[in-house]
């Protein structure tokens, strides 16, 4: 209940809120998901008999991806709210330590440490492969990870080029939580641009029976630019 009635009392003047909205939806909806998921059906050489697979796929792990973010947004609100944890949550460490306060101090940042470096493993490959088999497929290089390094070089050399290239600025960086809020809104802002030609694409390209129409294509238009309306609002609301 008490979950409900603070939803129904959104501080939507607040600006700090409001780029928090942004960011959380740009976390939610990144463009480079778009572009991994498409490359990563092409690498698997899906056809249309697949779809009703991978649309499976894709929504049981949306669901389970929100429900975890979900709950960690929850235990952390819960934590400073309770009062059990008095300190702001501005840096990693800060965050280590409210969760060991809660689970204990070895057995919390254990947790805690596990969670992270899964995340930034899952979030460093996914997101660098994205790049290099976006860029490959532009540039019309070989890209598969099939190949061998020798037989793909410029598709490896994007790939290890990504991930040395984020480490160096997130060893760089001093903030890290200003920084993935930064990257977050960024998403946001973006990512009108990406799926509104993944909806042109959609109505033009894909076989009649599987192109969406009717409430249903108006829904997903509506929420792409919704999307980006909450990532330029949270922008802007910081800045003014």
């Amino acid at each position: 209940m008490t979950i409900w009635r603070h939803v129904l009392d959104i501080p939507w003047y607040n600006g700090s809120f409001m780029y928090l909205a942004a960011a959380l939806a740009g976390a939610a909806f990144s463009p480079w998901m778009v572009f991994y998921q498409q490359s990563a059906i092409v690498e698997q050489g899906m056809s249309s008999m697949d779809y009703g697979a991978e649309k499976l796929e894709t929504a049981v792990g949306a669901v389970l991806t929100q429900s975890l973010t979900a709950a960690v947004l929850i235990t952390m609100a819960a934590l400073v709210a309770n009062g059990s944890r008095t300190a702001s949550l501005h840096s990693v460490s800060q965050i280590a330590d409210a969760v060991s306060h809660l689970l204990g101090g070895t057995a919390g940042r254990v947790l805690f440490s596990v969670g992270a470096l899964g995340a930034a493993m899952v979030s460093a490959i996914v997101s660098s492969l994205a790049l290099a088999w976006g860029v490959g497929e532009v540039a019309g290089l070989r890209r598969s990870l099939e190949c061998r390094p020798m037989k793909a070089p410029w598709f490896y050399a994007l790939y290890v080029a990504a991930v040395v290239g984020c480490a160096l600025l997130v060893w760089y960086v001093p903030d890290l939580i200003a920084l993935n809020l930064i990257a977050q809104v960024m998403n946001a802002l973006l990512s009108p641009l990406v799926t509104g030609l993944l909806i042109a694409l959609s109505v033009v390209a894909l076989p009649v029976k599987y192109r969406p129409h009717g409430w249903y294509r108006l829904a997903v238009i509506s929420g792409a630019f919704g999307l980006g309306d909450v990532g330029l609002v949270g922008a802007l609301g910081m800045l003014l």
